[in-house]
């Protein structure tokens, strides 16, 4: 399948800040980078790439020492670290080199969004950029509405990630979707937050992964998991700071009838969702293509937003009569309610919505319409 990304490295760059790529692991980071190190050295400038887990470098950075930092910085135009997260102090001495050579471009990368903000924000404050790549959204697969439309089951079973896209057979999609949760799903968190317990971070995923469009009760999950409440909401944490899933919350404006405090949570990928209940059957073979879909269009809306580096706002409404609208974005002020339906049905909900909140727009998405929808 031919895909390319919208996002690019050039658009980002600022002189005077690092810029801090950030995604999951094998999302394709080293990929856009290395492309963009190319480019530049074609150009004639001087280039360094590293890695995070290079013990000399994290000796380094780890020092502090101003003037050996520097002097490592200064033959270079363009300075690439990549897993930045592995080196402790990579926050301090990237400021360092900033503020003193502020003509540098300097690019980190990091699998973890929470472990790399935590030690590069506070001191890069004002001095930084970030872009967040997520797996490829429907606007960057470079075939026609209906090749797409063709392949919409092959999205929904085994999701979207680069290195899943390229693959031609289901054996061999299968194999690295369960090779990918199991080196990043759990490897990393249990490194990541020194987790003890990988049986129970996967008895939790697994409940959220049979809870799609749901609202999620912790403890619920508790209950069947054998923990606490607050255990559960520290995993939950952790999976959403790994970029493993995704948190959208109830819409309200305060109305009584309005419920606005549970949550639902959303897979990032799901080829990702799939693999962690060891779910591939087809469409025709599943009770779950609703939430599939539904699942399918939240992430499309949410990486969408990433691309165009829009601030949206992704909620769903129900009320306590039971009416549920899935998906209500607020953008720029102005509110669009969405209908997830596999196959078209009037909403009765979508025309409540509708009612208490007249000046929103609505629109019923089916699997005929769904991609003039999110072209939008």
């Amino acid at each position: 399948m031919n895909f390319s990304r919208v996002q690019s490295i050039e658009d980002v760059l600022s002189p005077g800040r690092a810029l801090i790529v950030y995604g999951p692991r094998r999302i394709g980071k080293t990929t856009i980078v290395t492309a963009f190190l190319k480019k530049v050295e074609q150009s004639g400038k001087r280039v360094l790439y590293r890695v995070g887990d290079d013990i000399r470098l994290q000796e380094l950075f780890n020092s502090q020492v101003r003037m050996d930092i520097l002097e490592f910085a200064r033959p270079h135009d363009l300075i690439i670290i990549d897993e930045a997260q592995n080196i402790e102090k990579i926050g301090i001495a990237t400021k360092m080199i900033v503020d003193a050579m502020p003509e540098k471009t300097l690019i980190l990368t990091g699998s973890s969004s929470f472990d790399i903000a935590n030690k590069v924000g506070e001191p890069l404050t004002g001095r930084h950029f970030t872009m967040t790549l997520l797996p490829i959204t429907q606007a960057e697969i470079n075939e026609s509405d209906f090749e797409k439309r063709q392949r919409l089951e092959e999205f929904l079973v085994f999701g979207s990630y680069p290195e899943v896209l390229a693959l031609k057979t289901r054996d061999e999609k299968i194999r690295v979707l369960r090779e990918l949760v199991a080196s990043y799903l759990f490897k990393d968190i249990l490194v990541l937050d020194r987790i003890r317990s990988p049986e129970l971070l996967l008895k939790i995923t697994k409940c959220l992964a049979f809870q799609i469009g749901n609202e999620v009760s912790l403890q619920e999950i508790a209950r069947t998991t054998g923990t606490d409440a607050k255990t559960v909401q520290r995993y939950i944490d952790l999976l959403q700071k790994t970029f493993v899933i995704k948190r959208v919350g109830g819409f309200s404006r305060n109305l009584r009838n309005e419920i606005s405090k549970r949550s639902k949570y959303y897979f990032y990928d799901l080829g990702v969702r799939n693999a962690v209940i060891e779910q591939w059957n087809g469409l025709n073979d599943r009770n779950d293509i609703g939430f599939l879909f539904e699942n399918f269009l939240a992430m499309e809306f949410t990486r969408a937003a990433n691309i165009a580096d829009r601030p949206d706002q992704l909620y769903f409404w129900r009320t306590h009569s039971g009416q549920e609208v899935d998906f209500i974005i607020e953008r720029e002020g102005k509110l669009f309610a969405y209908e997830s339906k596999w196959s078209k049905k009037p909403s009765r909900c979508l025309k409540q919505f509708l009612s208490v909140y007249p000046n929103a727009t609505g629109e019923i998405i089916t699997k005929e319409n769904y991609l003039d929808t999110l072209q939008k």
